[in-house]
């Protein structure tokens, strides 16, 4: 079970999950189909492959506790690419998505790990290791890539453990509810 981070906003908790790929089945047989794993990556060949070379905008939103919590990406596809230790290395800050930085909008304050954050537009980042991964939330949201990214702008880092999904061919972020004031926050 990975590590729960818990994001308090007033009275509503958000956790964060990193997913990476696992074991895959066809989606025609619903047998295993067979897998090319590459460090961390998985590419199964029997998928419905997504030939778009752009990286899709895309939002995920969700309202919790009676408030709308955002976050604004730019959504990239594996396309038969090496990911983890390839295109995105390890160790290295990393903008969990495309182009300009992923951003969090959040309605209220909210505490992380016992810091108060005041309520408005952070980006998020990412610091992908092998076995262990860094979140960051950084008040530096109108940024392009990690080029102009800084750590002395950061608000927060924590970190968590990768549980195993299914092959996902765009990066994803979901919004979860739990209850009506918590909520989960997860990255496929």
């Amino acid at each position: 079970m990975p590590a729960k981070i818990k994001f308090i906003l007033g009275s509503l908790a958000l956790t964060f999950f990193i997913l990476a790929c696992g074991n895959n089945k066809d989606k025609t047989t619903g047998e295993k189909a067979e897998e090319k794993k590459t460090d961390e990556v998985c590419y199964n060949p029997n998928l419905v492959v997504d030939t778009s070379k752009k990286s899709i905008k895309s939002m995920a939103v969700a309202v919790i506790g009676g408030e709308n919590i955002k976050i604004s990406y730019h959504s990239p596809g594996v396309r038969k690419r090496i990911i983890w230790g390839g295109l995105v290395p390890y160790d290295e800050v990393w903008v969990t998505g495309a182009h300009d930085a992923t951003s969090l909008e959040m309605p209220k304050a909210f505490v992380v790990n016992g810091k108060g954050i005041p309520a408005g537009k952070y980006a998020f980042f990412t610091i992908p290791g092998e076995k262990e991964w860094t979140i960051i939330i950084n008040k530096n949201w109108k940024q392009h890539l990690a080029s102009e990214y800084d750590e002395k702008d950061d608000i927060v880092r924590l970190k968590v453990k990768p549980s195993i999904i299914e092959h996902t061919e765009r990066l994803q972020y979901f919004i979860e509810m739990k209850n009506n004031n918590e909520g989960v926050i997860a990255v496929a």
